[in-house]
């Protein structure tokens, strides 16, 4: 009893690093991206906006590898879960699930099984909500260069 819930106390304690390292890390890189391509001096502003989607897709990239770690760390803790479709999970096999419910697509051949699900679910909330900012940002984005 006493290891059930240890183990489901491991998986909300990385749960809540995770998330709360994605936000950061999501904060403080949109925040360069807008830095860096405000600062480029290309003939075509068009450009900009392409830097700018580079830099985001980046930015979802290191997201989705943060919670594939997080994935993979926490499968080799006793009682937190496995992953079925994938035995042993493999580093790849647990970025591909991360990236699987960030971008909220869902489960196919691989998917959470015990407490590991609540990772799986927090990070498709958020990796919508990460998706949704780096829209918002990219509207604002080619406002400000597409068209001048």
């Amino acid at each position: 009893m006493y290891g059930h819930w240890l183990a489901n106390g491991w998986v909300v304690l990385a749960t809540l690093l995770s998330v709360g390292a994605c936000v950061l890390i999501h904060y403080e890189g949109l925040t360069v991206v807008s830095r860096v391509v405000a600062r480029r001096h290309d003939s075509e502003r068009r450009r900009k906006v392409l830097y700018g989607i580079l830099g985001v897709l980046a930015l979802h990239i290191i997201e989705i590898w943060l919670f594939g770690l997080t994935f993979y760390g926490l499968v080799l803790l006793p009682d937190t879960g496995a992953v079925t479709g994938a035995d042993p999970l493999g580093l790849f096999d647990a970025i591909y699930l991360a990236a699987m419910c960030y971008t909220t697509v869902g489960f196919g051949d691989v998917s959470p099984v015990g407490p590991i699900r609540f990772l799986a679910g927090t990070s498709a909330l958020t990796g919508f909500v990460m998706i949704t900012w780096s829209a918002s940002f990219t509207f604002l984005e080619m406002e400000r260069f597409w068209r001048r």
